[in-house]
Protein backbone atom coordinates (compact mmCIF):
# COMPACT_ATOMS: atom_id res chain seq x y z
CA UNK A 1 0.00 0.00 0.00
CA UNK A 2 1.29 3.46 -0.85
CA UNK A 3 1.93 5.91 1.95
CA UNK A 4 -0.06 9.11 2.51
CA UNK A 5 1.74 12.41 2.94
CA UNK A 6 0.36 15.66 4.31
CA UNK A 7 0.65 19.06 2.64
CA UNK A 8 2.38 20.42 5.72
CA UNK A 9 4.97 17.65 5.58
CA UNK A 10 5.77 18.43 1.93
CA UNK A 11 6.02 22.13 2.71
CA UNK A 12 8.37 21.40 5.61
CA UNK A 13 10.61 19.16 3.49
CA UNK A 14 10.62 21.64 0.61
CA UNK A 15 11.57 24.50 2.91
CA UNK A 16 14.39 22.36 4.27
CA UNK A 17 15.66 21.67 0.75
CA UNK A 18 15.37 25.26 -0.44
CA UNK A 19 17.21 26.54 2.61
CA UNK A 20 19.86 23.83 2.74
CA UNK A 21 23.53 24.69 2.85
CA UNK A 22 25.91 22.79 0.59
CA UNK A 23 26.59 19.88 2.97
CA UNK A 24 22.91 19.52 3.84
CA UNK A 25 21.56 19.66 0.28
CA UNK A 26 21.74 15.96 -0.52
CA UNK A 27 20.30 14.74 2.81
CA UNK A 28 17.42 17.22 2.48
CA UNK A 29 16.75 16.05 -1.07
CA UNK A 30 16.76 12.40 -0.06
CA UNK A 31 14.25 13.10 2.71
CA UNK A 32 11.92 14.84 0.26
CA UNK A 33 12.32 12.11 -2.34
CA UNK A 34 11.77 9.36 0.23
CA UNK A 35 8.56 11.01 1.39
CA UNK A 36 7.09 11.14 -2.12
CA UNK A 37 8.57 8.07 -3.83
CA UNK A 38 9.99 4.70 -2.83
CA UNK A 39 11.38 2.12 -5.24
CA UNK A 40 9.29 3.22 -8.21
CA UNK A 41 6.06 3.75 -6.27
CA UNK A 42 4.63 7.20 -5.46
CA UNK A 43 3.26 8.14 -2.06
CA UNK A 44 -0.53 7.91 -1.87
CA UNK A 45 -1.08 11.65 -2.17
CA UNK A 46 1.93 12.42 -4.36
CA UNK A 47 -0.28 14.01 -7.01
CA UNK A 48 -1.43 16.60 -4.46
CA UNK A 49 2.17 17.42 -3.58
CA UNK A 50 3.35 17.91 -7.17
CA UNK A 51 2.06 21.51 -7.56
CA UNK A 52 4.22 22.51 -4.60
CA UNK A 53 7.27 20.97 -6.29
CA UNK A 54 6.53 22.85 -9.50
CA UNK A 55 6.00 26.11 -7.60
CA UNK A 56 9.32 25.57 -5.82
CA UNK A 57 11.09 25.77 -9.19
CA UNK A 58 10.28 29.48 -9.16
CA UNK A 59 11.24 29.90 -5.51
CA UNK A 60 14.89 29.05 -6.11
CA UNK A 61 17.51 30.27 -8.54
CA UNK A 62 19.98 27.59 -7.46
CA UNK A 63 20.45 25.25 -10.45
CA UNK A 64 21.48 22.37 -8.18
CA UNK A 65 18.25 22.57 -6.21
CA UNK A 66 16.13 23.21 -9.28
CA UNK A 67 17.77 20.35 -11.15
CA UNK A 68 17.08 17.94 -8.31
CA UNK A 69 13.43 18.98 -8.24
CA UNK A 70 13.18 18.41 -11.99
CA UNK A 71 14.60 14.90 -11.65
CA UNK A 72 12.16 14.15 -8.83
CA UNK A 73 9.28 15.35 -10.99
CA UNK A 74 10.50 13.08 -13.78
CA UNK A 75 10.70 10.10 -11.43
CA UNK A 76 7.15 10.77 -10.26
CA UNK A 77 5.89 11.12 -13.84
CA UNK A 78 7.48 7.79 -14.65
CA UNK A 79 5.57 5.94 -11.94
CA UNK A 80 2.46 5.85 -14.14
CA UNK A 81 3.03 4.05 -17.43
CA UNK A 82 1.37 4.39 -19.80
CA UNK A 83 0.97 8.07 -18.89
CA UNK A 84 -2.37 9.51 -17.93
CA UNK A 85 -2.78 8.88 -14.21
CA UNK A 86 -3.19 11.64 -11.61
CA UNK A 87 0.52 11.90 -10.73
CA UNK A 88 1.59 12.12 -14.37
CA UNK A 89 -1.16 14.66 -15.07
CA UNK A 90 -0.08 16.79 -12.11
CA UNK A 91 3.54 16.80 -13.30
CA UNK A 92 2.50 17.53 -16.88
CA UNK A 93 0.57 20.58 -15.72
CA UNK A 94 3.90 22.36 -15.25
CA UNK A 95 5.00 21.80 -18.86
CA UNK A 96 4.92 25.47 -19.77
CA UNK A 97 7.39 26.30 -17.02
CA UNK A 98 9.65 23.38 -17.94
CA UNK A 99 9.80 24.60 -21.53
CA UNK A 100 10.68 28.12 -20.39
CA UNK A 101 13.57 26.71 -18.38
CA UNK A 102 14.67 24.58 -21.34
CA UNK A 103 14.61 27.53 -23.72
CA UNK A 104 16.90 29.46 -21.39
CA UNK A 105 19.23 26.56 -20.78
CA UNK A 106 22.57 25.49 -22.21
CA UNK A 107 23.37 22.16 -23.81
CA UNK A 108 25.22 19.82 -21.47
CA UNK A 109 24.59 21.69 -18.23
CA UNK A 110 23.11 19.56 -15.43
CA UNK A 111 19.81 21.44 -15.26
CA UNK A 112 19.29 20.96 -19.00
CA UNK A 113 19.99 17.24 -18.63
CA UNK A 114 17.40 17.09 -15.85
CA UNK A 115 14.87 18.80 -18.10
CA UNK A 116 15.52 16.35 -20.93
CA UNK A 117 14.82 13.51 -18.54
CA UNK A 118 11.61 15.06 -17.22
CA UNK A 119 10.31 16.01 -20.67
CA UNK A 120 10.85 12.49 -21.98
CA UNK A 121 7.65 11.47 -20.17
CA UNK A 122 5.31 13.66 -22.23
CA UNK A 123 4.86 12.04 -25.67
CA UNK A 124 1.54 13.82 -26.21
CA UNK A 125 3.46 17.11 -26.15
CA UNK A 126 6.15 16.06 -28.61
CA UNK A 127 5.29 18.90 -31.01
CA UNK A 128 5.78 21.47 -28.24
CA UNK A 129 8.94 19.99 -26.78
CA UNK A 130 11.15 19.12 -29.75
CA UNK A 131 11.14 22.58 -31.39
CA UNK A 132 12.48 24.08 -28.15
CA UNK A 133 15.05 21.33 -27.62
CA UNK A 134 16.29 21.51 -31.21
CA UNK A 135 17.39 25.13 -30.73
CA UNK A 136 19.83 24.34 -27.91
CA UNK A 137 22.55 22.74 -29.99
CA UNK A 138 22.24 19.51 -28.04
CA UNK A 139 24.61 16.66 -28.83
CA UNK A 140 23.06 14.37 -31.41
CA UNK A 141 22.93 11.58 -28.84
CA UNK A 142 20.82 13.55 -26.34
CA UNK A 143 18.48 14.96 -28.96
CA UNK A 144 17.91 11.52 -30.46
CA UNK A 145 17.12 10.10 -27.01
CA UNK A 146 14.49 12.75 -26.40
CA UNK A 147 13.09 12.32 -29.91
CA UNK A 148 12.72 8.55 -29.49
CA UNK A 149 11.30 8.77 -25.95
CA UNK A 150 8.57 11.08 -27.25
CA UNK A 151 7.77 8.94 -30.28
CA UNK A 152 4.49 7.01 -30.31
CA UNK A 153 4.40 3.45 -31.59
CA UNK A 154 2.61 2.98 -34.91
CA UNK A 155 1.42 -0.62 -35.04
CA UNK A 156 -0.07 -0.30 -38.52
CA UNK A 157 3.27 -1.10 -40.17
CA UNK A 158 5.45 -3.30 -37.92
CA UNK A 159 8.08 -3.64 -40.65
CA UNK A 160 8.84 0.08 -40.26
CA UNK A 161 9.32 -0.12 -36.49
CA UNK A 162 12.85 -0.07 -35.07
CA UNK A 163 13.34 -2.16 -31.95
CA UNK A 164 16.46 -2.91 -29.95
CA UNK A 165 18.58 -0.37 -31.82
CA UNK A 166 17.97 2.68 -29.70
CA UNK A 167 20.17 2.35 -26.61
CA UNK A 168 22.08 4.24 -25.34
CA UNK A 169 20.94 6.54 -28.15
CA UNK A 170 19.52 6.05 -31.64
CA UNK A 171 22.18 8.43 -32.98
CA UNK A 172 24.95 6.01 -32.01
CA UNK A 173 23.69 3.30 -34.30
CA UNK A 174 25.56 3.20 -37.57
CA UNK A 175 23.70 2.48 -40.78
CA UNK A 176 22.67 -1.14 -40.93
CA UNK A 177 23.34 -3.34 -43.91
CA UNK A 178 20.48 -4.55 -46.06
CA UNK A 179 20.85 -8.02 -44.53
CA UNK A 180 20.47 -6.63 -41.04
CA UNK A 181 17.41 -4.60 -41.96
CA UNK A 182 15.80 -7.71 -43.39
CA UNK A 183 16.76 -9.66 -40.29
CA UNK A 184 15.06 -7.06 -38.09
CA UNK A 185 11.95 -6.97 -40.24
CA UNK A 186 11.75 -10.74 -40.03
CA UNK A 187 11.59 -11.02 -36.26
CA UNK A 188 9.67 -7.79 -35.66
CA UNK A 189 6.85 -8.69 -38.04
CA UNK A 190 6.42 -12.03 -36.25
CA UNK A 191 5.63 -10.31 -32.96
CA UNK A 192 2.06 -10.03 -31.77
CA UNK A 193 0.74 -6.52 -31.27
CA UNK A 194 1.12 -6.97 -27.52
CA UNK A 195 4.71 -8.18 -27.87
CA UNK A 196 5.50 -5.29 -30.21
CA UNK A 197 4.15 -2.77 -27.72
CA UNK A 198 6.03 -4.44 -24.88
CA UNK A 199 9.37 -4.31 -26.68
CA UNK A 200 8.73 -0.70 -27.69
CA UNK A 201 7.98 0.28 -24.11
CA UNK A 202 11.11 -1.52 -22.89
CA UNK A 203 13.24 0.50 -25.33
CA UNK A 204 11.56 3.71 -24.19
CA UNK A 205 12.18 3.00 -20.50
CA UNK A 206 15.84 2.21 -21.18
CA UNK A 207 16.31 5.60 -22.80
CA UNK A 208 14.45 7.40 -20.02
CA UNK A 209 16.47 5.85 -17.20
CA UNK A 210 19.69 6.60 -19.09
CA UNK A 211 18.62 10.26 -19.26
CA UNK A 212 17.71 10.13 -15.58
CA UNK A 213 20.96 8.54 -14.48
CA UNK A 214 22.95 11.04 -16.51
CA UNK A 215 21.11 14.00 -14.98
CA UNK A 216 21.29 12.61 -11.44
CA UNK A 217 25.06 12.14 -11.70
CA UNK A 218 25.68 15.51 -13.38
CA UNK A 219 23.85 17.42 -10.67
CA UNK A 220 26.38 16.08 -8.16
CA UNK A 221 29.53 15.97 -10.27
CA UNK A 222 29.23 18.36 -13.21
CA UNK A 223 29.04 17.68 -16.92
CA UNK A 224 29.59 14.07 -17.98
CA UNK A 225 32.86 13.25 -19.68
CA UNK A 226 32.10 10.74 -22.41
CA UNK A 227 35.15 8.54 -22.98
CA UNK A 228 35.58 6.87 -26.36
CA UNK A 229 37.62 3.71 -26.73
CA UNK A 230 40.89 4.76 -28.37
CA UNK A 231 42.09 1.17 -28.56
CA UNK A 232 44.23 0.39 -31.58
CA UNK A 233 42.60 -3.01 -31.92
CA UNK A 234 41.47 -3.50 -35.47
CA UNK A 235 37.77 -3.16 -36.18
CA UNK A 236 36.72 -6.76 -36.77
CA UNK A 237 34.16 -5.68 -39.35
CA UNK A 238 37.10 -5.31 -41.72
CA UNK A 239 38.37 -8.82 -41.05
CA UNK A 240 37.27 -11.99 -42.82
CA UNK A 241 35.01 -14.43 -41.03
CA UNK A 242 36.98 -17.20 -39.32
CA UNK A 243 34.72 -20.16 -40.01
CA UNK A 244 37.28 -22.98 -40.23
CA UNK A 245 36.79 -25.75 -37.70
CA UNK A 246 40.34 -26.82 -36.87
CA UNK A 247 40.22 -29.45 -34.19
CA UNK A 248 43.84 -28.77 -33.22
CA UNK A 249 42.76 -25.47 -31.61
CA UNK A 250 40.96 -27.59 -29.01
CA UNK A 251 43.01 -30.78 -29.03
CA UNK A 252 45.92 -28.96 -27.38
CA UNK A 253 43.63 -28.42 -24.38
CA UNK A 254 42.46 -32.05 -24.27
CA UNK A 255 44.03 -32.56 -20.87
CA UNK A 256 41.75 -30.02 -19.19
CA UNK A 257 38.54 -29.95 -21.28
CA UNK A 258 35.61 -32.02 -20.03
CA UNK A 259 32.11 -32.98 -21.15
CA UNK A 260 29.48 -30.48 -20.01
CA UNK A 261 26.93 -33.24 -19.46
CA UNK A 262 28.85 -35.76 -17.36
CA UNK A 263 32.34 -34.34 -16.74
CA UNK A 264 33.97 -37.12 -18.72
CA UNK A 265 37.18 -36.83 -20.72
CA UNK A 266 36.90 -35.95 -24.40
CA UNK A 267 38.18 -37.66 -27.53
CA UNK A 268 39.10 -35.35 -30.40
CA UNK A 269 38.80 -36.56 -34.00
CA UNK A 270 38.99 -34.70 -37.30
CA UNK A 271 35.46 -33.27 -37.14
CA UNK A 272 33.82 -33.60 -33.75
CA UNK A 273 34.58 -34.12 -30.09
CA UNK A 274 33.14 -37.16 -28.31
CA UNK A 275 32.81 -37.83 -24.59
CA UNK A 276 34.52 -41.06 -23.59
CA UNK A 277 32.16 -41.49 -20.63
CA UNK A 278 28.64 -40.75 -21.91
CA UNK A 279 29.25 -40.87 -25.66
CA UNK A 280 27.67 -37.51 -26.44
CA UNK A 281 29.13 -35.66 -29.43
CA UNK A 282 30.10 -32.02 -28.99
CA UNK A 283 30.22 -30.45 -32.46
CA UNK A 284 32.69 -27.87 -33.73
CA UNK A 285 30.84 -25.33 -35.87
CA UNK A 286 32.33 -22.22 -37.42
CA UNK A 287 35.44 -22.75 -35.32
CA UNK A 288 33.55 -22.93 -32.00
CA UNK A 289 33.35 -26.01 -29.82
CA UNK A 290 29.83 -26.41 -28.43
CA UNK A 291 30.19 -27.58 -24.84
CA UNK A 292 26.79 -26.46 -23.64
CA UNK A 293 24.81 -29.19 -21.87
CA UNK A 294 22.54 -31.12 -24.22
CA UNK A 295 19.39 -29.23 -25.17
CA UNK A 296 20.60 -25.82 -23.98
CA UNK A 297 21.95 -24.32 -27.21
CA UNK A 298 21.02 -20.67 -27.70
CA UNK A 299 18.96 -19.03 -30.45
CA UNK A 300 17.02 -22.09 -31.54
CA UNK A 301 19.97 -24.37 -32.21
CA UNK A 302 23.50 -24.08 -33.52
CA UNK A 303 22.66 -23.87 -37.21
CA UNK A 304 20.22 -21.02 -36.64
CA UNK A 305 22.73 -19.27 -34.39
CA UNK A 306 25.42 -19.43 -37.05
CA UNK A 307 23.06 -18.03 -39.66
CA UNK A 308 22.15 -15.23 -37.27
CA UNK A 309 25.81 -14.49 -36.60
CA UNK A 310 26.54 -14.28 -40.31
CA UNK A 311 23.74 -11.76 -40.76
CA UNK A 312 24.31 -9.57 -37.69
CA UNK A 313 27.76 -8.41 -38.70
CA UNK A 314 27.76 -5.20 -36.65
CA UNK A 315 26.58 -6.64 -33.34
CA UNK A 316 30.05 -7.13 -31.88
CA UNK A 317 31.22 -3.71 -33.04
CA UNK A 318 28.13 -2.04 -31.60
CA UNK A 319 28.53 -3.85 -28.29
CA UNK A 320 32.15 -2.80 -27.86
CA UNK A 321 31.97 0.78 -29.08
CA UNK A 322 28.47 1.85 -28.03
CA UNK A 323 26.54 -0.47 -25.71
CA UNK A 324 29.29 -1.47 -23.32
CA UNK A 325 30.57 2.10 -22.70
CA UNK A 326 26.97 3.24 -22.20
CA UNK A 327 26.40 0.40 -19.76
CA UNK A 328 29.54 1.39 -17.86
CA UNK A 329 28.22 4.94 -17.56
CA UNK A 330 24.72 4.05 -16.41
CA UNK A 331 25.23 0.93 -14.29
CA UNK A 332 28.79 1.72 -13.21
CA UNK A 333 28.19 5.47 -12.68
CA UNK A 334 31.21 6.09 -14.89
CA UNK A 335 29.84 9.33 -16.35
CA UNK A 336 33.07 11.12 -15.49
CA UNK A 337 35.25 8.60 -17.27
CA UNK A 338 37.17 7.78 -14.09
CA UNK A 339 37.77 4.30 -15.53
CA UNK A 340 38.93 4.30 -19.14
CA UNK A 341 39.39 1.36 -21.53
CA UNK A 342 43.14 1.93 -21.23
CA UNK A 343 42.86 1.57 -17.44
CA UNK A 344 41.04 -1.71 -17.86
CA UNK A 345 43.57 -2.97 -20.39
CA UNK A 346 46.44 -2.19 -18.01
CA UNK A 347 44.72 -3.80 -15.02
CA UNK A 348 44.11 -7.07 -16.85
CA UNK A 349 47.49 -7.18 -18.59
CA UNK A 350 49.45 -6.51 -15.40
CA UNK A 351 47.74 -9.31 -13.45
CA UNK A 352 47.70 -11.83 -16.28
CA UNK A 353 51.43 -11.35 -16.85
CA UNK A 354 52.10 -13.44 -13.74
CA UNK A 355 49.67 -16.23 -14.64
CA UNK A 356 50.96 -19.73 -15.29
CA UNK A 357 49.19 -22.55 -17.09
CA UNK A 358 45.94 -22.33 -19.08
CA UNK A 359 44.08 -19.02 -18.93
CA UNK A 360 40.31 -18.63 -19.40
CA UNK A 361 38.49 -15.49 -20.47
CA UNK A 362 35.08 -16.19 -18.94
CA UNK A 363 32.18 -14.36 -20.56
CA UNK A 364 34.50 -13.24 -23.35
CA UNK A 365 31.74 -11.71 -25.46
CA UNK A 366 33.09 -10.08 -28.60
CA UNK A 367 36.66 -10.35 -27.34
CA UNK A 368 37.60 -6.78 -26.43
CA UNK A 369 39.65 -7.97 -23.44
CA UNK A 370 40.43 -11.43 -24.78
CA UNK A 371 42.80 -9.77 -27.21
CA UNK A 372 44.52 -7.95 -24.36
CA UNK A 373 45.13 -11.25 -22.57
CA UNK A 374 46.23 -12.90 -25.82
CA UNK A 375 49.01 -10.33 -26.20
CA UNK A 376 50.26 -11.19 -22.72
CA UNK A 377 49.96 -14.99 -22.53
CA UNK A 378 49.78 -15.99 -26.19
CA UNK A 379 47.05 -17.83 -28.07
CA UNK A 380 48.11 -21.38 -27.21
CA UNK A 381 47.44 -21.01 -23.46
CA UNK A 382 44.27 -18.97 -23.78
CA UNK A 383 40.65 -20.13 -24.08
CA UNK A 384 37.64 -17.87 -24.64
CA UNK A 385 34.25 -18.95 -23.30
CA UNK A 386 30.81 -17.46 -23.85
CA UNK A 387 27.33 -18.96 -24.32
CA UNK A 388 26.58 -16.58 -27.20
CA UNK A 389 27.86 -17.82 -30.60
CA UNK A 390 27.10 -14.48 -32.23
CA UNK A 391 29.61 -12.75 -29.98
CA UNK A 392 32.13 -15.57 -30.33
CA UNK A 393 31.94 -15.35 -34.11
CA UNK A 394 33.01 -11.73 -33.77
CA UNK A 395 35.84 -12.71 -31.43
CA UNK A 396 37.10 -15.33 -33.88
CA UNK A 397 37.52 -12.73 -36.63
CA UNK A 398 39.93 -10.91 -34.38
CA UNK A 399 41.67 -13.93 -32.84
CA UNK A 400 41.37 -16.90 -35.22
CA UNK A 401 44.06 -18.91 -33.37
CA UNK A 402 42.13 -19.07 -30.11
CA UNK A 403 40.09 -21.97 -28.78
CA UNK A 404 36.55 -20.56 -28.54
CA UNK A 405 34.10 -22.48 -26.39
CA UNK A 406 30.35 -22.05 -26.44
CA UNK A 407 29.62 -23.06 -22.87
CA UNK A 408 27.95 -22.06 -19.61
CA UNK A 409 29.64 -20.28 -16.72
CA UNK A 410 27.47 -22.35 -14.39
CA UNK A 411 28.91 -25.62 -15.67
CA UNK A 412 32.46 -24.91 -16.77
CA UNK A 413 33.77 -27.68 -19.07
CA UNK A 414 37.12 -28.06 -17.30
CA UNK A 415 38.73 -30.53 -14.96
CA UNK A 416 39.12 -29.62 -11.29
CA UNK A 417 42.12 -27.37 -10.54
CA UNK A 418 43.10 -27.18 -14.21
CA UNK A 419 43.27 -23.43 -14.88
CA UNK A 420 46.07 -21.04 -13.95
CA UNK A 421 43.99 -17.88 -14.27
CA UNK A 422 40.47 -16.71 -15.07
CA UNK A 423 39.41 -13.28 -16.27
CA UNK A 424 35.73 -12.41 -15.78
CA UNK A 425 35.37 -8.83 -16.98
CA UNK A 426 32.04 -7.04 -17.23
CA UNK A 427 30.22 -10.38 -17.25
CA UNK A 428 29.26 -11.56 -13.75
CA UNK A 429 26.16 -9.33 -13.62
CA UNK A 430 24.86 -10.96 -16.81
CA UNK A 431 25.07 -14.50 -15.46
CA UNK A 432 21.88 -16.19 -14.23
CA UNK A 433 23.53 -17.26 -10.95
CA UNK A 434 26.58 -15.22 -9.96
CA UNK A 435 27.34 -17.30 -6.88
CA UNK A 436 27.29 -20.56 -8.83
CA UNK A 437 29.58 -19.07 -11.47
CA UNK A 438 32.15 -18.04 -8.86
CA UNK A 439 31.99 -21.46 -7.23
CA UNK A 440 32.76 -22.99 -10.62
CA UNK A 441 35.73 -20.66 -11.02
CA UNK A 442 37.02 -21.80 -7.64
CA UNK A 443 36.63 -25.45 -8.63
CA UNK A 444 38.60 -25.00 -11.84
CA UNK A 445 41.44 -22.79 -10.59
CA UNK A 446 44.71 -24.37 -9.50
CA UNK A 447 46.09 -23.51 -6.05
CA UNK A 448 47.71 -20.11 -6.46
CA UNK A 449 45.64 -19.39 -9.58
CA UNK A 450 44.17 -15.90 -9.93
CA UNK A 451 40.84 -14.38 -10.86
CA UNK A 452 40.53 -10.86 -12.25
CA UNK A 453 36.98 -9.58 -11.96
CA UNK A 454 35.13 -6.45 -12.95
CA UNK A 455 31.43 -6.09 -12.22
CA UNK A 456 28.92 -3.61 -10.79
CA UNK A 457 27.44 -2.92 -7.36
CA UNK A 458 24.07 -1.56 -6.34
CA UNK A 459 24.32 2.14 -5.62
CA UNK A 460 23.81 3.21 -2.02
CA UNK A 461 21.63 6.04 -3.36
CA UNK A 462 18.02 4.76 -3.70
CA UNK A 463 17.26 7.06 -6.63
CA UNK A 464 20.37 6.15 -8.60
CA UNK A 465 19.72 2.50 -7.78
CA UNK A 466 16.38 2.94 -9.56
CA UNK A 467 18.17 4.14 -12.69
CA UNK A 468 20.63 1.24 -12.48
CA UNK A 469 18.04 -1.49 -12.26
CA UNK A 470 14.95 -0.26 -14.14
CA UNK A 471 15.79 -1.58 -17.58
CA UNK A 472 15.16 -4.74 -19.53
CA UNK A 473 18.43 -6.38 -20.57
CA UNK A 474 19.04 -9.58 -22.54
CA UNK A 475 18.46 -12.44 -20.12
CA UNK A 476 17.25 -10.00 -17.45
CA UNK A 477 13.84 -8.68 -18.57
CA UNK A 478 13.04 -7.42 -15.07
CA UNK A 479 16.35 -5.64 -14.49
CA UNK A 480 19.82 -6.67 -13.44
CA UNK A 481 20.74 -8.50 -10.27
CA UNK A 482 23.55 -6.44 -8.76
CA UNK A 483 25.41 -7.23 -5.55
CA UNK A 484 27.63 -5.40 -3.10
CA UNK A 485 31.30 -6.09 -2.45
CA UNK A 486 30.59 -7.91 0.81
CA UNK A 487 28.34 -10.47 -0.85
CA UNK A 488 30.70 -11.04 -3.78
CA UNK A 489 33.65 -11.39 -1.41
CA UNK A 490 31.65 -13.92 0.60
CA UNK A 491 30.97 -16.01 -2.49
CA UNK A 492 34.65 -15.89 -3.39
CA UNK A 493 35.46 -17.15 0.08
CA UNK A 494 33.05 -20.06 -0.42
CA UNK A 495 34.90 -20.81 -3.66
CA UNK A 496 38.24 -20.95 -1.86
CA UNK A 497 39.50 -17.61 -3.14
CA UNK A 498 40.99 -14.74 -1.15
CA UNK A 499 40.70 -11.16 -2.40
CA UNK A 500 44.20 -9.69 -2.80
CA UNK A 501 43.18 -6.23 -4.01
CA UNK A 502 39.96 -4.39 -4.76
CA UNK A 503 38.89 -0.97 -6.00
CA UNK A 504 35.41 0.58 -6.11
CA UNK A 505 35.28 3.50 -8.57
CA UNK A 506 31.73 4.74 -9.11
CA UNK A 507 29.43 1.74 -8.75
CA UNK A 508 32.05 -0.61 -10.20
CA UNK A 509 34.04 -3.30 -8.46
CA UNK A 510 37.49 -4.32 -9.75
CA UNK A 511 39.29 -7.04 -7.85
CA UNK A 512 41.95 -9.72 -8.01
CA UNK A 513 41.52 -12.91 -6.01
CA UNK A 514 43.78 -15.93 -5.51
CA UNK A 515 42.91 -19.59 -5.06
CA UNK A 516 44.16 -20.94 -1.76
CA UNK A 517 47.21 -23.17 -2.00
Amino acid sequence: MTRPITDSKVAELLDSLLGAECDDLEPAYRRLTGALWTGGTPARDAADAVPELVAALERTADPEVRGRLLVLLGVLAGTEQPPGGPVHAAVRAGLGHYLELLAGGTAGEPQTLALLYLLSYFPDDRDRILPVASKLGLPAEDLSRLDRALETLDTSDPAAVSLGRTWPSPAEWSLMSGEEREFDRGWITRLTEQQLAGRWDDDTVMIQVYLGGQAHWALRNGRPNIIRDASTLQDARDLPEATDSRVELFDRHAGILRCADCGGELLFDDIDVRCLKCGIVHPIRAGMLDLLPAGSSMFGGADHAMATAATMKTVGHYYETVARPGFLRLVGANWGGVVTPADEDAYIADRMATATGPVLDLGAGAGRWTTVIEKVVGSERLLALDPNPIMLSWLRRRSPELACLQASALNLPFADQSLGAVNCWNALQAMPDARAALLEVGRCLRPGGILTLMTYQLSADPLYRHFQTTSSWPGHPNGLDLYDRERITGWLGEAGLTVREADEPGSMLLLTAERAS
